[in-house]
Protein backbone atom coordinates (compact mmCIF):
# COMPACT_ATOMS: atom_id res chain seq x y z
CA UNK A 1 0.00 0.00 0.00
CA UNK A 2 1.37 3.38 -1.08
CA UNK A 3 0.54 6.53 0.76
CA UNK A 4 -2.65 8.35 1.01
CA UNK A 5 -2.66 11.35 -1.63
CA UNK A 6 -4.98 14.08 -2.95
CA UNK A 7 -5.27 16.36 -5.74
CA UNK A 8 -7.73 19.32 -6.20
CA UNK A 9 -9.13 20.16 -9.18
CA UNK A 10 -11.57 23.45 -9.28
CA UNK A 11 -14.73 23.26 -11.14
CA UNK A 12 -17.88 25.47 -11.29
CA UNK A 13 -18.01 29.28 -11.59
CA UNK A 14 -17.75 28.89 -7.98
CA UNK A 15 -14.66 27.40 -7.94
CA UNK A 16 -15.56 24.07 -5.96
CA UNK A 17 -12.75 21.47 -4.80
CA UNK A 18 -13.35 18.55 -6.91
CA UNK A 19 -10.74 16.25 -4.76
CA UNK A 20 -9.46 12.90 -5.83
CA UNK A 21 -8.00 10.77 -3.10
CA UNK A 22 -5.76 8.17 -4.05
CA UNK A 23 -3.36 5.65 -3.43
CA UNK A 24 0.05 6.52 -5.03
CA UNK A 25 1.68 3.46 -5.60
CA UNK A 26 -1.42 1.43 -6.69
CA UNK A 27 -2.95 4.76 -8.62
CA UNK A 28 -6.62 4.18 -6.84
CA UNK A 29 -8.70 5.73 -5.42
CA UNK A 30 -11.68 7.93 -5.53
CA UNK A 31 -13.73 11.34 -6.80
CA UNK A 32 -14.94 13.42 -3.79
CA UNK A 33 -17.75 16.08 -4.70
CA UNK A 34 -17.90 16.48 -9.19
CA UNK A 35 -19.68 19.46 -8.64
CA UNK A 36 -19.29 19.75 -12.73
CA UNK A 37 -16.62 20.32 -15.75
CA UNK A 38 -16.64 16.50 -15.94
CA UNK A 39 -14.38 16.36 -18.79
CA UNK A 40 -11.91 18.31 -17.08
CA UNK A 41 -11.73 15.58 -14.52
CA UNK A 42 -11.78 12.84 -16.49
CA UNK A 43 -9.09 14.56 -18.07
CA UNK A 44 -6.33 14.85 -15.16
CA UNK A 45 -7.70 11.57 -14.31
CA UNK A 46 -6.38 9.88 -17.91
CA UNK A 47 -3.25 11.91 -17.55
CA UNK A 48 -2.17 10.87 -14.26
CA UNK A 49 -3.45 7.24 -14.92
CA UNK A 50 -5.73 6.90 -11.83
CA UNK A 51 -8.50 4.44 -11.62
CA UNK A 52 -11.95 5.29 -9.77
CA UNK A 53 -13.50 3.05 -7.53
CA UNK A 54 -16.18 5.43 -6.44
CA UNK A 55 -17.34 8.87 -6.56
CA UNK A 56 -18.19 9.94 -2.63
CA UNK A 57 -20.36 13.00 -1.78
CA UNK A 58 -19.75 15.00 0.87
CA UNK A 59 -23.16 17.08 0.65
CA UNK A 60 -26.51 18.20 -2.18
CA UNK A 61 -25.56 21.32 -2.67
CA UNK A 62 -24.86 22.00 -7.01
CA UNK A 63 -21.25 22.52 -6.99
CA UNK A 64 -20.61 19.21 -4.88
CA UNK A 65 -22.92 16.80 -6.75
CA UNK A 66 -23.95 18.62 -10.09
CA UNK A 67 -21.35 16.22 -12.25
CA UNK A 68 -21.73 13.08 -10.01
CA UNK A 69 -24.41 11.45 -12.72
CA UNK A 70 -22.11 12.20 -15.72
CA UNK A 71 -18.99 11.07 -14.35
CA UNK A 72 -21.00 8.34 -12.71
CA UNK A 73 -21.62 7.14 -16.42
CA UNK A 74 -18.14 7.54 -17.59
CA UNK A 75 -16.59 5.63 -14.77
CA UNK A 76 -19.00 3.11 -14.48
CA UNK A 77 -18.99 3.36 -10.36
CA UNK A 78 -20.84 3.98 -7.49
CA UNK A 79 -22.15 7.18 -5.91
CA UNK A 80 -21.63 7.03 -2.02
CA UNK A 81 -22.95 9.46 -0.10
CA UNK A 82 -24.25 11.82 1.66
CA UNK A 83 -26.67 11.17 4.08
CA UNK A 84 -30.03 11.09 3.03
CA UNK A 85 -31.26 14.19 4.45
CA UNK A 86 -30.02 15.85 1.49
CA UNK A 87 -32.19 13.78 -0.80
CA UNK A 88 -34.36 16.66 -1.45
CA UNK A 89 -31.42 18.66 -2.49
CA UNK A 90 -30.12 16.54 -4.95
CA UNK A 91 -33.66 15.86 -6.30
CA UNK A 92 -33.62 19.41 -7.13
CA UNK A 93 -30.14 20.29 -8.49
CA UNK A 94 -31.51 20.92 -12.27
CA UNK A 95 -33.58 23.17 -10.64
CA UNK A 96 -30.78 24.58 -8.61
CA UNK A 97 -28.67 24.68 -11.75
CA UNK A 98 -31.81 27.04 -13.89
CA UNK A 99 -31.30 29.61 -11.00
CA UNK A 100 -27.74 29.74 -11.43
CA UNK A 101 -27.90 29.90 -15.58
CA UNK A 102 -26.19 26.18 -15.47
CA UNK A 103 -28.38 24.26 -17.25
CA UNK A 104 -27.18 21.53 -19.23
CA UNK A 105 -24.41 20.81 -17.06
CA UNK A 106 -26.65 19.14 -14.75
CA UNK A 107 -28.88 16.07 -13.23
CA UNK A 108 -30.64 15.39 -10.48
CA UNK A 109 -28.46 12.73 -8.09
CA UNK A 110 -29.73 9.76 -7.33
CA UNK A 111 -26.88 8.28 -4.93
CA UNK A 112 -26.60 4.04 -4.87
CA UNK A 113 -26.15 4.31 -1.60
CA UNK A 114 -26.81 7.32 1.55
CA UNK A 115 -24.21 7.21 4.33
CA UNK A 116 -24.75 7.54 8.27
CA UNK A 117 -22.76 8.40 11.37
CA UNK A 118 -20.42 5.61 11.87
CA UNK A 119 -20.07 4.04 8.88
CA UNK A 120 -16.78 3.41 7.00
CA UNK A 121 -15.95 4.17 3.18
CA UNK A 122 -13.00 2.86 1.70
CA UNK A 123 -10.35 2.26 -1.25
CA UNK A 124 -7.88 -0.09 -1.17
CA UNK A 125 -6.69 0.05 2.37
CA UNK A 126 -7.28 3.48 3.28
CA UNK A 127 -10.40 3.63 5.21
CA UNK A 128 -12.48 6.88 6.13
CA UNK A 129 -14.45 7.08 8.59
CA UNK A 130 -18.09 8.88 8.41
CA UNK A 131 -19.08 11.57 10.43
CA UNK A 132 -22.59 13.07 10.17
CA UNK A 133 -22.17 16.86 9.96
CA UNK A 134 -25.30 18.88 9.80
CA UNK A 135 -25.82 22.82 9.53
CA UNK A 136 -24.50 23.33 6.17
CA UNK A 137 -26.76 21.36 4.66
CA UNK A 138 -28.86 18.85 6.38
CA UNK A 139 -27.15 15.88 5.48
CA UNK A 140 -23.80 16.75 5.08
CA UNK A 141 -20.67 14.16 5.84
CA UNK A 142 -16.96 14.41 6.84
CA UNK A 143 -14.61 11.59 5.72
CA UNK A 144 -11.93 11.66 7.98
CA UNK A 145 -8.86 8.97 7.53
CA UNK A 146 -7.37 8.24 11.35
CA UNK A 147 -4.16 6.75 10.15
CA UNK A 148 -3.11 9.67 7.88
CA UNK A 149 -4.49 12.34 10.53
CA UNK A 150 -6.38 14.18 7.39
CA UNK A 151 -10.40 14.77 6.67
CA UNK A 152 -12.39 16.32 3.65
CA UNK A 153 -14.80 18.62 5.39
CA UNK A 154 -16.41 20.09 2.14
CA UNK A 155 -18.30 23.53 3.38
CA UNK A 156 -18.90 22.62 6.83
CA UNK A 157 -15.45 24.64 8.08
CA UNK A 158 -12.99 27.09 6.13
CA UNK A 159 -9.42 28.07 6.53
CA UNK A 160 -11.00 30.95 8.61
CA UNK A 161 -14.34 30.95 8.01
CA UNK A 162 -17.39 28.11 8.64
CA UNK A 163 -19.98 27.27 5.70
CA UNK A 164 -23.04 29.24 4.66
CA UNK A 165 -26.12 28.78 6.67
CA UNK A 166 -28.64 30.54 4.96
CA UNK A 167 -29.16 27.96 2.36
CA UNK A 168 -32.30 25.21 2.43
CA UNK A 169 -31.99 23.28 5.93
CA UNK A 170 -29.06 25.41 6.88
CA UNK A 171 -28.75 26.56 10.56
CA UNK A 172 -25.50 28.30 12.23
CA UNK A 173 -26.62 26.63 15.76
CA UNK A 174 -26.39 23.48 14.76
CA UNK A 175 -22.92 23.76 12.50
CA UNK A 176 -21.46 25.17 15.29
CA UNK A 177 -22.34 22.69 16.73
CA UNK A 178 -21.12 20.20 14.06
CA UNK A 179 -17.89 21.82 14.02
CA UNK A 180 -16.81 21.83 18.09
CA UNK A 181 -18.78 18.32 18.76
CA UNK A 182 -17.57 16.30 15.71
CA UNK A 183 -14.05 17.84 14.55
CA UNK A 184 -12.45 19.93 16.77
CA UNK A 185 -12.15 16.83 19.15
CA UNK A 186 -10.68 14.83 16.15
CA UNK A 187 -7.48 16.68 17.54
CA UNK A 188 -5.45 19.64 16.76
CA UNK A 189 -2.86 18.29 14.48
CA UNK A 190 -5.52 17.08 11.75
CA UNK A 191 -5.22 18.40 7.99
CA UNK A 192 -8.18 19.08 5.90
CA UNK A 193 -9.15 19.90 3.00
CA UNK A 194 -12.48 21.93 2.64
CA UNK A 195 -14.31 22.54 -0.33
CA UNK A 196 -13.38 25.88 -1.52
CA UNK A 197 -10.14 27.96 -1.13
CA UNK A 198 -7.20 25.74 0.61
CA UNK A 199 -7.26 23.73 3.99
CA UNK A 200 -5.95 24.14 7.46
CA UNK A 201 -5.60 22.31 10.45
CA UNK A 202 -8.52 22.02 13.02
CA UNK A 203 -6.04 23.52 15.87
CA UNK A 204 -5.08 26.41 13.70
CA UNK A 205 -8.92 26.88 13.11
CA UNK A 206 -10.02 26.00 16.97
CA UNK A 207 -7.66 28.88 17.90
CA UNK A 208 -7.77 31.62 15.67
CA UNK A 209 -11.05 30.98 13.08
CA UNK A 210 -13.23 34.29 14.25
CA UNK A 211 -16.44 31.89 14.34
CA UNK A 212 -15.16 30.00 16.53
CA UNK A 213 -13.64 31.52 18.89
CA UNK A 214 -15.21 32.75 21.82
CA UNK A 215 -18.47 30.96 19.90
CA UNK A 216 -21.08 29.51 22.55
CA UNK A 217 -23.13 26.19 21.29
CA UNK A 218 -26.82 26.86 21.65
Amino acid sequence: MGELRAGIIPVTPFQQNCTILFDEAEKRGVVVDPGGDVDQILSVLNDNGLTIEAIWITHGHIDHAGGAMDLKDALGVEIIGPHEADRPLLERLETQAQMFNMTGAVRNCVPDRFLNEGETVSFGEHAFEVLHCPGHAPGHVVFYNRAAKFAHVGDVLFQGSIGRTDLFGGDHATLIRSIKEKLLPLGDDIGFICGHGPGSRFGDERRGNPFLVGEETA
